[in-house]
């Protein structure tokens, strides 16, 4: 039984629009808030602190909505499929606002390699979360997904802390280092092997279209996050080690 709210079927179309025009704003908003060493920095590291920034605001809001959304609604947790409310589905479709604003923000202000492969990721989120939005089905799963947004809220504060030069031996960073090792194993590893094992399992309730995109969508991103693993485990790490040898 899906416990399905009694909101209109285009709840979500709306939300995901409100959405995208709120962080529109908050990127706006956060011109007067840019730092004077990262405006000294040039145009496009101006652009990736507010790009960041905005990242990281979505990362807190719906890192913390997706624990809570599990803790309000324990039943979404035993039927990933068809059982969602309100606040899940609403959940969902900001994040859909989110990922093709930042999307669109990357595509006119960014075209290098690392914004390209974000945007494929960006591309496959929007296609899988917009499957289950206008569909009302999946709701759950992709709420699991949005669990992976607790490892962001440290992934981008290191982004952050790395535009504005702080020292990596600074206590602040090597925290936010440990922390994000952390959650990354456990928000962002642990949850998309899960969420391939469940694919798997219930491939036969899952239509065609939606367990091939999300199959496909969950091998690139899986591949993207074991690659972003080792490269941060090595700058922070293995490459910290090695210099402090040498010193």
């Amino acid at each position: 039984m899906a416990d399905i709210a009694n909101t209109s079927e285009i709840f979500g179309p709306v939300a995901s629009g409100l959405s995208f025009v709120a962080f529109a704003v908050i990127h706006f908003l956060l011109r007067p808030l840019t730092p004077s060493s990262v405006l000294k920095s040039g145009t496009q590291t101006t652009w990736k602190w507010r790009n960041i920034c905005n990242s990281l605001v979505h990362s807190i809001l719906t890192g913390i909505w997706a624990i809570l959304s599990f803790y309000w609604h324990p039943k979404m947790a035993e039927d990933l499929i068809g059982t969602h409310s309100t606040s899940s589905l609403l959940l969902v479709s900001v994040s859909i606002g989110y990922f093709v604003y930042d999307f669109i923000d990357m595509l006119l202000h960014h075209r290098k390699r690392s914004s390209y492969e974000l945007m494929i990721h960006h591309f496959f989120v929007i296609v899988c979360f917009g499957l289950s939005v206008l569909t009302r089905q999946y709701i759950g799963y992709a709420v699991v997904a949005l669990l992976v947004e607790v490892n962001s809220i440290f992934l981008h504060t290191r982004q952050l802390m790395i535009i504005k030069g702080a020292p990596r031996q600074h206590s602040g960073y090597r925290l936010n280092s440990l922390l994000n090792i952390g959650t990354f194993l456990i928000f962002r590893i642990l949850t998309l092997g899960w969420m391939t094992r469940w694919l798997v399992i219930h491939r036969d309730q899952v239509p065609f279209f939606a367990y091939t995109t999300g199959s496909i969508g969950l091998a690139v991103i899986v591949l993207m996050s074991i690659v972003l693993f080792f490269r941060i485990l090595d700058a922070d790490f293995i490459s910290k080690k090695v210099r402090n040898k040498k010193e």
